[in-house]
């Protein structure tokens, strides 16, 4: 694997494309046939992060997101219990067909990803199989992070009452600018005082999804805890992943920051 562009050069979020060379069935093949320690790890936490929030402010919310979702559910999974509908936003047109195909009924190697989940009695009733709820919740949306948080043509902001999003801004570009702006859009598609949760990737190099290779920004805990003050107030990021234990080359494990999004 390369260790990404040159030094001074920049390959952009438009420069990729993602229709074309990403290819899901072997970004799962590589991160999602089996549970990943670090994985666990961060499920766990988020299930908890979610659950503590809505056991202090009863009842569900209206919708969720999960930003950037790509071929992967379980950030959807975390929101099942919370909210009315989840929208997963995905811009690559064969991540669309991938989540298209698995609303009806998705793979079997996600029971193992639920099962984290379920340790938690909210998540727990809806069984070992909660197929028929995120059969019901979820619509699929193809879509660009940069067009969050922006005023349609009728004067509005679509906003939604909680989100997710994992290891999207700082695997699409190089650039730091355009990191920083990724999530600050994905912040301002939130509601006053929305739970989220997002994850990225601690110092990326860049990644290979089969033949084809992706840039990514190198960012670390300062840089995503400078970011997210600006608009939760109570994240604390942490650092998730050892060495031996990470899945790739070219990363040095991953930052989870969960809070709430500024009234």
């Amino acid at each position: 694997m390369t260790s990404g562009p040159p030094s001074g050069a920049q390959k952009l979020n438009n420069d990729v494309d993602w229709d074309v060379d990403f290819d899901p069935k072997e970004y799962i093949r590589h991160n999602y046939l089996v549970l990943h320690r670090d994985d666990k790890e961060i499920i766990s936490a988020v299930r908890n992060h979610f659950s503590d929030h809505f056991r202090r402010h009863s009842g569900r919310v209206r919708s969720g997101i999960d930003v950037g979702a790509g071929p992967n559910l379980y950030p959807a999974f975390t929101m099942l219990p919370w909210c009315d509908s989840i929208t997963l936003l995905e811009r690559s047109s064969r991540n669309v067909a991938y989540l298209e195909s698995q609303r009806d009924g998705y793979d079997g190697n996600w029971d193992q990803f639920w099962n984290v989940l379920s340790e938690d009695d909210e998540y727990a009733r809806f069984g070992e199989d909660p197929r028929a709820r995120f059969r019901e919740a979820v619509e699929v949306r193809p879509g660009n992070l940069f067009d969050l948080g922006v005023e349609g043509p009728d004067g509005t902001v679509e906003r939604w009452s909680m989100g997710t999003m994992f290891f999207v801004a700082e695997s699409i570009t190089t650039s730091l600018e355009e990191f920083r702006h990724g999530v600050r859009r994905f912040m301002d598609a939130l509601e006053p005082g929305a739970p989220f949760a997002a994850a990225f990737m601690e110092h990326s190099l860049g990644y290979a999804v089969g033949r084809h290779e992706f840039p990514a920004r190198d960012v670390g805990e300062q840089e995503v805890r400078n970011l997210l003050k600006e608009y939760a107030g109570d994240v604390d990021p942490v650092h998730i992943g050892e060495p031996g234990g990470l899945v790739r080359e070219g990363y040095t494990g991953m930052i989870l920051a969960c809070g709430h999004r500024n009234d």
